[in-house]
């Protein structure tokens, strides 16, 4: 236990979903963390700046270290992200949006972390995914997170066919997402390959003032009209 002590900490920083006042969706205790730590793991090096100058104004920007984790960051690279904490400095890894690790590259340099025995700090914040879960009204006790599905028209039908019997079967919430410029054509395809009962839940801009959440059948959504594209979304079904 002696080691971990003098080890510095991962907090897991998490972002807003949209371009709100920070303290409108984010708790003190994140500009508490961000005013202590100079040495970050981002997605994106400008957002992150653009973020922690929103958080903490005053903050020096030339005194932030930065290592970049995407999908252009070499396997080679992970393994010495985390040398500051081994010498007893405090680390932030921080998400473009939402959560860490959560339907993000963060979990790579998590498990990392917890290989080295560097003591990993999860920060509150708004994670998309369950405030979608939590407003659908779908089974909140049991459920499964896809991420993407299928491009493919075809591919994408038998695997939501998959899902849906699955759901049923388990009594269990589906959860997924797509290409903010791909939403409409999704509803479309879930529509015409679901089940007419089966339930369909959609939450887009959440936390933003152009919020919309609305959980309805699949023939109910028939008669419904929206525009989803360009918009992030979640979706969920339960048969």
């Amino acid at each position: 236990m002696e080691n971990i002590q003098k080890k510095g900490k991962l907090y897991l920083i998490p972002n807003r979903l949209g371009d709100l006042p920070p303290l409108e969706v984010l708790p003190l205790s994140i500009r508490k963390v961000i005013n202590e730590v100079d040495h970050y793991i981002v997605e994106n090096e400008k957002v992150a700046r653009h973020f922690i100058k929103k958080i903490v104004p005053s903050k020096s920007q030339p005194s932030l270290d930065f290592k970049l984790l995407n999908k252009f960051t070499s396997d080679l690279e992970i393994p010495n992200f985390l040398d500051p904490c081994e010498e007893g400095i405090n680390m932030g890894l921080l998400s473009d949006a939402g959560c860490p690790g959560v339907a993000d590259p963060g979990a790579q340099v998590v498990a990392l972390a917890h290989q080295k025995n560097i003591q990993v700090v999860p920060l509150v914040g708004p994670s998309s995914i369950l405030l979608a879960l939590m407003s659908s009204g779908l089974n909140g006790q049991s459920f499964t997170f896809h991420g993407y599905l299928p491009i493919d028209n075809q591919e994408r039908k038998h695997f939501v066919k998959k899902i849906e019997r699955a759901s049923i079967e388990l009594n269990q919430a589906q959860i997924f997402i797509e290409t903010p410029y791909r939403n409409n054509k999704l509803l479309i395809s879930l529509i015409s390959t679901l089940q007419a009962s089966t339930r369909i839940s959609v939450a887009v801009d959440l936390t933003l003032s152009t919020e919309f959440i609305k959980t309805q059948t699949v023939s109910e959504w028939k008669k419904t009209s929206i525009d989803l594209h360009k918009r992030p979304a979640i979706f969920l079904i339960q048969g």
